[in-house]
């Protein structure tokens, strides 16, 4: 079983603000009259209001529910998650830091892929980790996070911690759900697994009964950002063990996730046929984006999120490429690990479809088929 940091195995931490939901759940009952917080709760707001309206007034006041009661009842009745198996916070980002606190000690060794979502290593090196990267496999029409690499690396390294996002950012690479498991077996049993599955809304079985399960030893995490567009309000979620989650409440910041938010994801969740019908519209625009420049000679990356990537055949054009590109007012994202620096990345929005858009891209791509 993977251990947690010494400091963090004793009683405490303990939480000394639950907030105003959580008591009241506690005591069974609404608490009307409320004179102990020190909210501005007396605020007028007249410009706030103004500006806003009544509604975002009325989130502004108080601090939010810090269990996310709302938002888990809502992702569990739809995904069959189990309520004590998820715990909310400000987005994945938040919840990526909030797992290598909980996990690793400063100087522990971590893994994750060279050139993978670089949050994860900037996170892990401000946690004082030491980070080790193998390569991605690359081979025609694949590059993906070698998960063989990753195991040995952690038994060469004693890792604490090995991070994989699956489907990968990115290259857009996705991992079977019995490659996932074959990874968890083949880590050494003090390792933890924090797997980030940002875009796993953008998966063909992304209702699958693997996806609602809590595994030993492994971190879980979901974004409402993307196939929710909710990136603005930060909110995303971990799933995993109870005890794991009792855990990294020792280190989460009390309020992360505003009121506002919390009532804004309820309100999406409430909706679920908006959701699947954008998720169906992004993976059409993935696919036709794909075979267009798939059409134009281009190296096009398989996906399984909302983005494609176009593997040019060399850094400095994809450098060139990027650099014209934002000349014109459009930002697409050129890969910065030196790995990696010849992939052009492009989210799958309706504006990347638009005729001549992406016109320097294709120039170079028919310059260099």
């Amino acid at each position: 079983m993977p251990r947690y940091p010494d400091h963090l195995t004793g009683v405490g931490p303990v939480n000394p603000f639950p907030g105003i939901k959580v008591l009241e759940r506690r005591l069974g009952r609404e608490i009307p009259h409320q004179l102990g917080s020190n909210e501005g709760l007396d605020m007028p707001h007249r410009a706030l209001r103004e500006h806003f309206g009544d509604a975002l007034a009325k989130h502004a006041y108080g601090y939010g529910d810090a269990e996310a009661l709302g938002v888990r009842q809502r992702l569990s009745a739809q995904q069959g998650i189990l309520l004590d198996h998820m715990l909310v916070d400000a987005g994945a980002d938040s919840l990526i830091a909030l797992a290598v606190r909980t996990t690793c000690e400063p100087g522990a060794m971590v893994v994750c892929t060279a050139g993978t979502y670089p949050t994860f290593g900037y996170f892990a090196k401000g946690q004082g980790c030491r980070l080790v990267e193998p390569s991605y496999h690359e081979a025609p029409g694949v590059l993906a996070p070698d998960l063989e690499a990753l195991a040995t690396a952690a038994h060469q390294e004693n890792a604490r911690l090995v991070y994989l996002a699956n489907p990968d950012n990115p290259s857009g690479h996705l991992h079977s759900d019995s490659a996932i498991l074959k990874l968890r077996e083949a880590l050494p049993d003090t390792c933890w697994l924090l797997l980030d599955e940002a875009y796993g809304d953008f998966r063909d079985d992304a209702g699958s009964e693997f996806a609602a399960k809590a595994l030993p030893g492994v971190i879980r995490l979901r974004t409402l950002s993307k196939a929710h567009g909710l990136a603005g309000l930060r909110i995303g979620y971990a799933i995993a063990e109870p005890a794991v989650l009792a855990m990294m409440m020792k280190v989460r910041i009390h309020y992360a996730v505003s009121t506002l938010t919390l009532a804004a994801a309820e309100v999406v969740l409430d909706h679920p046929e908006e959701v699947n019908q954008h998720v169906a519209d992004v993976k059409a625009r993935r696919e036709q984006l794909a075979e267009h420049f798939r059409a134009l000679g281009a190296d096009v990356l398989p996906s399984a999120t909302n983005f494609i990537g176009i593997r040019l055949q060399s850094a400095d054009i994809a450098a060139t490429v990027h650099q014209q590109l934002l000349a014109e007012g459009v930002l697409v994202a050129r890969l910065a690990h030196p790995e990696l620096s010849n992939v052009i990345r492009i989210t799958a929005v309706a504006d990347a479809l638009t005729p001549g858009r992406l016109a320097i891209l294709e120039q170079a791509i028919k310059a260099h088929a």
